[in-house]
């Protein structure tokens, strides 16, 4: 099935020559850009590419793309090309670890067709800012991560084409651009594909292509990694209050933690998958709270699904420990409530039954750096 889903793509990307090093044009994702390191990237460089991709400024963003095409910092590539990606990264744990796959054009599918599937649920809001933000550019400006049954791709031996540093990453991409190899490589993916980070902008355009309805909106750009990749990690997305706290029923036995917050998730991690579980972190009190009864339902026996029952006022979310206990403890916070990650095998399974999970349930981490590659509607 891969070859009439998945194609190669003229990329847009920066000239370095007239840009400057990539590693000041590169960024993560809008949604985890907090404003102190929005002021960062911005000071980096007048072509950062959080400039383009806020979805507040749509209009804004449409012009400057045009504007630096024309001046060429960016500049498109004269060959159809695929690409292997490789992310080296230090996660939140403090472990180094390396993921790999390859970025391409995959053809845009409703979920209803089994084809692309979601494992989350999403908010209405973003999705709509980022479908303005593609009316406005006309182009991919970021990549969706997606997940697929194939075998991983392998270490590349030669130096890559493109090379950017953000904060404790590095990603590295290598052009693949002979018609052989694009279908050698596109040829080890293996559907149906599964969402695994970028669900807003999947779905904006999804809705954009079937505004336009034209062969050229109908693809997005992905970047696609193997379930079995070794490097393919997913942390939790602890939960952090700074409205009340509800009670706890009388369905959730609590146990209270001598030690401290990494103490609770310690504990945390032996409890059966069939309980969903959480640590409450307060001012000077951590407990353990479990599901008393054993739960069968994929989706309702997750950590987070238990929190949704709560009905958590006042939410933020993070995948670190440290910033959940630090800001219970700097009095910002009235608690937090931590949680495991699903496993890749509960993801796909829940993906697979046409089911989804709640909204910030997983963290794949790192995020796809923005900036590296662009992807225009015109082809």
């Amino acid at each position: 099935m891969a070859w009439p889903l998945l194609k190669p793509f003229r990329a847009l990307r920066y000239d370095v020559d007239t840009a400057g090093p990539l590693d000041q044009l590169v960024a993560p994702p809008y949604d985890v850009v907090s404003s102190e390191l929005m002021q960062r990237l911005v000071q980096a460089s007048p072509y950062n590419v959080i400039r383009l991709i806020r979805p507040y400024e749509y209009d804004v963003a449409g012009e400057r793309l045009r504007e630096w095409t024309a001046r060429g910092v960016l500049v498109r590539e004269q060959r159809q090309a695929i690409w292997r990606i490789e992310e080296e990264y230090v996660g939140p744990d403090g472990q180094g670890r390396v993921r790999r796959g390859l970025v391409a054009r995959v053809r845009l599918e409703p979920y209803e067709r089994g084809v692309v599937l979601p494992h989350e649920r999403i908010f209405a809001g973003p999705t709509e800012t980022r479908l303005r933000l593609l009316r406005a550019t006309r182009t991919k400006l970021s990549p969706v991560l997606l997940l697929h049954d194939g075998a991983p791709s392998p270490p590349m031996s030669t130096p890559p084409d493109l090379e950017a540093r953000l904060d404790d990453s590095v990603t590295r991409l290598w052009r693949i651009d002979e018609r052989a190899a694009i279908e050698a490589e596109l040829g080890s993916i293996a559907g149906p594909l599964f969402i695994a980070d970028g669900h807003h902008r999947y779905d904006a355009a999804l809705r954009f292509h079937l505004e336009e309805g034209s062969d050229e909106t109908a693809y997005v750009m992905g970047a696609l990694v193997s379930v079995a990749d070794p490097g393919l990690t997913i942390f939790p997305t602890h939960r952090v209050v700074t409205g009340p706290v509800p009670e706890l029923n009388g369905t959730i036995h609590v146990t209270p933690i001598d030690g401290g917050a990494a103490e609770g998730l310690a504990r945390l991690g032996s409890v059966s998958r069939d309980h969903p579980a959480f640590v409450l972190v307060r001012p000077g009190e951590i407990s353990l709270a479990e599901v008393a009864e054993p739960i069968a339902d994929p989706v309702e026996r997750l950590d987070v699904a238990a929190l949704d029952e709560l009905g958590l006022d006042s939410v933020s979310f993070t995948p670190s420990l440290q910033e959940a206990e630090d800001a219970v403890a700097a009095g910002w916070a009235s608690a937090a409530f931590l949680v495991r990650a699903p496993t890749v095998s509960q993801v796909e399974e829940i993906a697979r039954a046409g089911r989804t999970m709640p909204a910030k349930s997983t963290y794949f981490y790192p995020k796809l750096t923005s900036g590296l590659l662009f992807s225009p509607f015109d082809e």
